[in-house]
């Protein structure tokens, strides 16, 4: 019902905006008319055209009535016409400017028509636009500035190491340690790049393909196992809550899904917190709540946490380039599903809903 009346809103805008220039176009004929007749009065009163019986020379009333109305409707063309012009330019300006990259333009409409709702709505929705490209332009600036230096980090920790390896007159177990330094760097990297490529596949995907039902509680065991270096290094506590689920999807896509969630509750979790996960079911689809103990995450930063490159630690005290949490989001839209995040009581929780068959029963 709120769409239909927005819809409605919309309509009776549009309308407005159609009379508007419905009228100044008729205001303008009306006003060449009267100029005409004006000039063609002034004519006859001052004697050059004359009346004959009643009626003007037609030779001569055709002639000027034609050409003053030429010259006349040509004149207020050009003066009238750069009112409305200048606003249309304006626009075109504005828009230009922002196409190039300057994106703090903003539209300021002045002068009477500003307060129409029609041009409220054409400026509050550039504006918005050009206040969001803004903001993305940020982000990906910063996360092209944090990613170059996180890339270039094991980069650099890989070479120093294998330049000490090549020089030899090391003892075992310092080699050991240096290969494994060499191959957790490795890994690092291949992980940053791995989390690109899925965000840029997934952004480019709108079919779902390889769907198929799997046992979605064992898809999170797993994905908990495959977590295990990290959560135990950090002597954290996993509590898993469910029993045997099944579900219908994509089981690599949502693997990324359960992979980055666990890995950004593990991440933002302090030594010997825990992170607990919870499936459960209903006729309608599938609910997964994933939740970690630790500080929480600001109000004004929660809209913007599954926004492509955001993150929320600005620090960047922890690693991450803010690509994991809109992979979850354009994965689980893709399942025509919603994620949602909440942060209070020193408890931050994420929340995947899954549409679909009914769940909860053995797999």
């Amino acid at each position: 019902m709120t769409d239909k009346n927005t819809l409605l809103e919309e309509r009776k805008q549009r309308l407005s905006l159609t009379l508007l220039f419905s009228g100044l176009v008729f205001v303008f004929l009306l006003g060449t008319m009267l100029l005409v007749s004006l000039i063609v009065y002034l004519l006859v009163r001052a004697g050059v055209l004359q009346m004959v019986e009643g009626s003007m020379r037609p030779g001569s009333f055709i002639v000027l009535i034609v050409l003053a109305s030429i010259l006349i409707g040509t004149v207020l063309s050009m003066t009238v016409g750069r009112f409305p012009l200048r606003s249309v330019n304006y626009v075109i300006n504005t828009m230009n400017r922002l196409a190039a990259g300057d994106f703090r333009t903003r539209l300021e409409f002045t002068g009477p028509f500003r307060n129409l709702p029609v041009i409220r709505e054409l400026t509050e929705s550039f504006n918005k636009m050009a206040s969001e490209l803004e903001s993305t332009e940020m982000l990906r600036s910063d996360f092209i500035n944090n990613f170059s230096h996180e890339f270039k980090t094991p980069i650099v920790s890989i070479a120093g190491f294998a330049k000490l390896l090549k020089k030899g007159n090391l003892s075992p177990a310092e080699q050991a340690e240096y290969l494994n330094i060499i191959e957790d760097e490795s890994l690092r990297l291949s992980a940053m790049a791995t989390n690109v490529l899925n965000l840029t596949r997934v952004e480019n995907q709108t079919i779902l393909t390889d769907v198929a039902e799997y046992n979605l509680s064992e898809q999170l065991r797993n994905c908990v196992l495959l977590l295990e270096n990290k959560w135990s290094a950090k002597n954290l506590e996993m509590n898993l809550d469910f029993d045997e689920h099944t579900i219908c999807a994509n089981e690599e896509l949502m693997k990324q899904v359960w992979v980055n969630l666990l890995d950004n509750a593990v991440k933002f979790t302090p030594e010997g917190g825990s992170v607990n996960l919870k499936i459960s079911g209903n006729g309608s689809g599938t609910l997964v709540q994933i939740s970690n103990t630790g500080s929480e995450i600001r109000s004004d930063r929660l809209d913007r946490i599954f926004q492509k490159f955001y993150q929320a630690d600005e620090s960047h005290a922890s690693e991450g380039n803010g690509i994991g949490l809109a992979i979850v989001q354009k994965v689980i839209a893709l399942h025509g599903g919603t994620v949602s995040v909440g942060s209070r009581d020193g408890c931050t929780e994420f929340t995947v809903t899954l549409p679909g068959r009914a769940v909860g029963e053995p797999a």
